[in-house]
């Protein structure tokens, strides 16, 4: 017979509460009282199934990255690198627009207010981010070796602005900005497009 209390409370779904606590506070703004509030638990069952603030935010960023925010590498499946882009675009909108979500991108967010002790932290999702421009930067540059983009292009900078715009809708509309006018801002940065 297995030692120790057995666990009263789904640990997929605190997960999912945990994830939407930081995606709403950002790391150092969700406390422990408003984690364990939000996911139906208390300081030791937390402990318990998922380690500290930060061992916690870490899989809240994992299921984050797997879910909401997955989206990008549907996006650089697409069949040329101008629609990749547009989808990268068009995905950040719909999650940052989404009145069922919190608001803006818990990965941007996150760091621009992390402090002094969550350094860690910030620098993780800062790597977060720069895979994420190596990954359209891979994809901008096949389109480039395949005759797609024109042989000139710095797939480098134009990976850097297609994320550069993407985290700045995120920006935006967790500061209220209107989202048809981020849909029209999205639609301008893609007339930018290099063209032969």
């Amino acid at each position: 017979m297995p030692s120790g209390r057995v666990r009263q409370f789904d640990a997929d779904e605190a997960l999912e509460r945990a994830m939407e606590v930081f995606w709403t506070r950002g790391y150092e703004g969700a406390t422990l009282d408003e984690l364990t509030a939000g996911m139906g638990i208390n300081r030791p069952s937390l402990y318990a199934a998922f380690g500290n603030k930060e061992q916690l935010f870490r899989k809240a960023l994992e299921r984050y990255r797997a879910g909401p925010i997955g989206f990008i590498r549907e996006a650089l499946l697409r069949p040329t690198a101008r629609a990749a882009a547009e989808a990268v675009l068009d995905g950040m909108l719909r999650l940052v627009c989404d009145p069922a979500n919190p608001g803006g991108c818990l990965a941007v967010q996150a760091a621009l207010t992390s402090g002094a002790d969550a350094e860690p932290i910030r620098r993780e999702l800062a790597a977060g981010r720069e895979r994420a421009v190596a990954a359209i930067r891979e994809r901008f540059e096949r389109a480039r070796r395949e005759g797609e983009l024109p042989e000139r292009t710095d797939c480098a900078a134009l990976a850097r602005f297609v994320a550069t715009v993407m985290h700045g809708l995120a920006v935006q509309a967790a500061g209220g900005a209107d989202p048809e006018e981020l849909r029209r801002a999205a639609d301008l940065a893609m007339r930018a497009w290099p063209t032969a």
